[in-house]
């Protein structure tokens, strides 16, 4: 088990290792969750979306931007590694600037969206490994509502705390988990301008 908490950031090659020891781990949230939208007893839900603009344009900027992960630049947590395939299997690290200190998060991917019907969607859902402060998943999309031509970033969220620092501070584990929703929006609104 790597550390989740330390004093300073670290290297790219301590990543690497973190990443890769989490790699080939069973999700930390019960298997029953991973398709469903559903959140099982117990479980926060956070669903946030913002309206991006409208057209195929829009939209085809919006997908890059996921591919890119851009929804994940906004400073005070970094995505590692942005280059990181949007395929399911994919692993990564969030690694997170908070109170003085850093934290590292392992996800997976679960699956990805890529629907036309009834609404184009694009987009992926990941879920939560045992070094992670949560357990649960979250599903990242873009969506093109063809009756209206409008698209939406849209951002559904199911977690409880995993870790007993995450239990013990849960108040300001929610504030970070809305603030991320928020910063996340504005970045997703910045990456198609």
């Amino acid at each position: 088990m790597f550390p989740m908490f330390l004093l300073s950031k670290p290297s790219d090659a301590f990543i690497q290792q973190f990443i890769a020891s989490q790699r080939d781990l069973d999700f930390s949230f019960p298997n029953a969750v991973i398709d469903s939208m559903e959140a099982p007893r117990g479980y926060t839900v956070d669903h946030n979306r913002v309206e991006l603009g409208n057209g195929e344009d829009v939209f085809a900027l919006a997908v890059s931007a996921i591919k890119r992960w851009e929804m994940f630049n906004i400073g005070w947590l970094e995505l590692m590694w942005p280059e990181a395939a949007i395929e399911e299997g994919t692993t990564v690290a969030v690694l997170v600037h908070h109170l003085g200190f850093w934290s590292l998060n392992a996800c997976k991917i679960v699956r990805v969206i890529d629907e036309v019907e009834p609404v184009r969607r694009y987009g992926f859902v990941y879920g939560t490994l045992p070094d992670h402060a949560e357990r649960g998943r979250e599903r990242f999309t873009v969506e093109w509502r063809k009756d209206s031509g409008k698209i939406f970033y849209d951002i559904l969220a199911c977690s409880r705390p995993n870790k007993l620092f995450a239990k013990l501070g849960y108040p300001f584990t929610r504030a970070l988990q809305k603030r991320f929703a928020r910063d996340s929006m504005q970045a997703m609104l910045r990456a198609h301008l």
